[in-house]
């Protein structure tokens, strides 16, 4: 029988014993304190950004699979090849005048059609939370969109904002909250003067800006913007417009909710319900098409109800309201993203409520609907360790967090 490969820490510690480097020699090259290169080698700092892997590589003169280790947990390898995709997407915001600059400019745009079904493909991919070939696909589709703008001026303004809007929403998933804020920054900015287009823009701006803890900002701008769209989304009549309409008022109230104004979070909530009670529910099957890819509808401001609970400390009123939810007859035809990650809000009500076996079983079951929702996001192990460190958990919740390395 073949023994496991130490821990990453462990690896580090013995490939700097061996290049004959004191802790302090380490951190000075990589330009780090003495203090992280000890947290790293005891296990208490994990290392789950492939870039750092690959410069403490390139210092220990190693392959960085000499650190990962060949016997990596696949849910190791799945976030080391999501950061490297991260960096990728980096690298492309890095590089947002490639149109003007790029060898693309020499080349003719691609077709606005084209670059249509590239977004509905990613949209897709998205909402089936397959984020490691999301974050493959978007450095190119970002970098052709751009290029189809700089070309086509306003006629391929939408798609721009849309291929900004897809890259903000899976980075904030992921933990990169500075650089999803700035995807959408870029949306809003080729939206401006364009009502509709700025609204769609603040939907992951304002999911941006509650990431990185500043609600109120996320409030300001996720209000306006509904208010703004409010005459002319209704005009267009349901349900065309007021769906986005809606989900701002969503975005705003689970604001309003970190922000601590619980009466605020409500009534935008009911606002919410309403419009919600005329358009229906949106996206699905035999449904109406959602053209601003929101999932709004009477199930989604269900989930809205139990999140900003979350967020507020009910722990007892968001249990309630979860029932609610998942006995709807929509919640199955909901996307397997937007189930699993309503169900890492319902694990943090169950365990705020005190019932940690019901926070296990949301944990679990969200990990059984999208297993990248739980295995990536940052959150989702956030949850697990709290679990881990109340005593003993069920057999499954154990095994889901030996497979996150956590066990």
């Amino acid at each position: 029988m073949t023994s496991r490969e130490p821990p990453i820490g462990r690896r580090v510690a013995r490939l700097r014993t061996r290049r004959r480097m004191t802790q302090q020699m380490l951190a000075d090259r990589l330009g780090k304190s003495k203090s992280w290169v000890d947290k790293v080698e005891r296990g208490i700092r994990a290392l789950d950004r492939y870039t750092v892997i690959e410069e403490l590589a390139a210092v220990l003169r190693v392959d960085p699979v000499a650190l990962l280790g060949r016997d990596a947990l696949p849910s190791q390898a799945a976030r080391a090849s999501a950061a490297h995709g991260i960096d990728g997407v980096r690298a492309a915001l890095d590089r947002y005048d490639i149109a003007l600059t790029g060898p693309q400019a020499r080349q003719a745009a691609p077709p606005v059609g084209e670059l249509d079904q590239r977004i509905r493909h990613a949209w897709l991919t998205y909402q089936h939370a397959d984020y490691p070939q999301l974050l493959r696909m978007l450095p190119e589709l970002l970098g052709d969109t751009q290029h189809a703008h700089s070309t086509h001026g306003d006629g391929a303004a939408e798609l721009l904002v849309q291929a900004y809007r897809i890259t903000s929403s899976v980075l904030v998933k992921l933990g990169a909250g500075d650089l999803g804020w700035l995807a959408a920054d870029r949306a809003m900015s080729v939206a401006a003067g364009d009502p509709l287009l700025a609204a769609a823009a603040a939907v992951p701006l304002g999911q941006a800006l509650r990431a990185l803890h500043r609600p109120r900002p996320a409030l300001a701008v996720t209000i306006a913007a509904a208010y703004r769209i409010a005459p002319e989304a209704r005009r267009a009549g349901p349900p065309r417009d007021l769906a986005l309409h809606g989900t701002l008022l969503v975005q705003a109230a689970l604001a309003a909710a970190g922000a601590g104004d619980e009466r605020g979070a409500a009534e935008l909530v009911d606002q919410a319900a309403r419009i919600a009670d005329e358009t229906g529910e949106t996206g699905g099957a035999g449904e109406v098409h959602d053209r601003h890819w929101t999932g709004f509808g009477p199930t989604a401001v269900r989930m809205a109800r139990v999140a900003a609970a979350v967020e507020l400390g009910n722990g007892r009123e968001a249990v309630l309201l979860h029932e609610r939810v998942v006995g709807a007859d929509h919640w199955r035809r909901l996307p397997a993203e937007h189930r699993a990650a309503y169900l890492l809000d319902a694990g943090r009500g169950h365990l705020r409520a005190g019932d940690p076996l019901a926070a296990g079983r949301a944990l679990v079951d969200a990990d059984r609907t999208a297993p990248a929702e739980v295995r990536l996001r940052p959150v989702a192990r956030t949850l697990l360790t709290d679990l881990t460190r109340r005593g003993p958990v069920p057999a499954d919740v154990a095994r889901l967090a030996a497979a996150l390395g956590l066990g």
